[in-house]
């Protein structure tokens, strides 16, 4: 039982993305400029807060869940 517990656990950390990799999938997507990232940790799911500042001049703040 221990052990599918922490096949498990790995499992989910493992489909877990970086901060980084985050960062990047935003600025493909609106090829904008990133003033800002934070971290937030609601409960047991990770969100990466990104503010960026698009080609057209608008701040805009795009949230990513972490366990994509």
């Amino acid at each position: 039982m221990a052990i599918a517990v922490l096949v498990f656990a790995s499992t989910a950390l493992a489909a877990e993305i970086s901060v980084q990799e985050a960062v990047d999938r935003v600025q493909q997507d609106t090829h904008a400029k990133v003033l800002s990232v934070q971290t937030l940790q609601i409960g047991k799911r990770k969100i990466y807060r990104i503010k960026v500042l698009t080609p057209g001049g608008q701040v805009r703040v795009i949230e990513i869940k972490a366990d994509q």
